[in-house]
């Protein structure tokens, strides 16, 4: 088994199988969503499923399972804490794809990123699906996503993380100010140092890995490497 990564760690597995094996972060980010769909899938959904997005890959990555849900006949709908155009690179892709597919999209900024607003949008979800932030986030959480991540801890309802919870750092296991308190965490690569902290438990609920395709070779010689 591959031991824990660190922050480091893993942006170095992206960039190297990106830069020196040739593989597209485009295809990276859809073996990443595609396989999240699929365990979220054999986790059983009788229902709406909400995904709540950033701006980042790991927003991207939120696109890519709902359009994986969406194809396989389940209710999703995508809710934006961000204005579409702040969107850049392959997340900026994937939120193409959704809008030409017609994809449920609500964009919830400004007047109808109030607390209040994003609580209306997730009651009554079976599953909340948390692609706000990925593993770079090092400071504490500032609005819109620390609005976004209080309103899903305070719906009570299952709750599936994208690579991690977001807010929590993923080097020491603790709350960057708030974090979202998952059920479920589908992590890419590998485990992230900090989950093994036992104060994490309470955040990365069960932590399933999965396979992006990033080369077994260059995640075992990076996992060797001291970070």
């Amino acid at each position: 088994m591959t031991p824990a990564l660190s922050r480091a760690q893993v942006r170095e597995v992206d960039r190297r199988a990106i830069e020196e094996y040739g593989l597209p972060g485009l295809v990276l980010m859809e073996n990443a969503g595609a396989g999240a769909a699929l365990w979220l899938e054999q986790l059983g959904i009788r229902g709406r499923v909400a995904i709540c997005c950033g701006k980042g890959n790991n927003a991207g990555d939120g696109f890519v399972i709902a359009r994986h849900l969406e194809n396989r006949g389940h209710r999703v709908d995508v809710l934006l804490c961000v204005a579409p155009e702040e969107l850049t690179g392959d997340a900026a892709v994937n939120l193409h794809v959704l809008q030409r597919a017609g994809t449920p999209l609500r964009v919830l900024t400004g007047d109808r990123g109030r607390p209040q607003d994003w609580t209306a949008a997730l009651v009554g979800s079976d599953w909340i699906v948390d692609a706000l932030l990925g593993t770079g986030l090092q400071g504490p959480v500032r609005p819109p996503f620390s609005t976004v991540i209080d309103a899903i801890n305070g719906c009570g309802l299952k709750t599936f993380a994208v690579d991690l919870p977001s807010g929590l750092d993923c080097d020491t296991g603790l709350p960057l100010g708030t974090a979202v308190r998952a059920r479920y965490t589908a992590t890419f690569v590998a485990r992230k140092r900090g989950f093994d902290v036992p104060a994490a438990a309470e955040y990365v609920g069960r932590v399933e890995v999965i396979d992006i395709g990033a080369p077994r070779k260059l995640v075992r010689e990076i996992a060797t490497q001291r970070s």
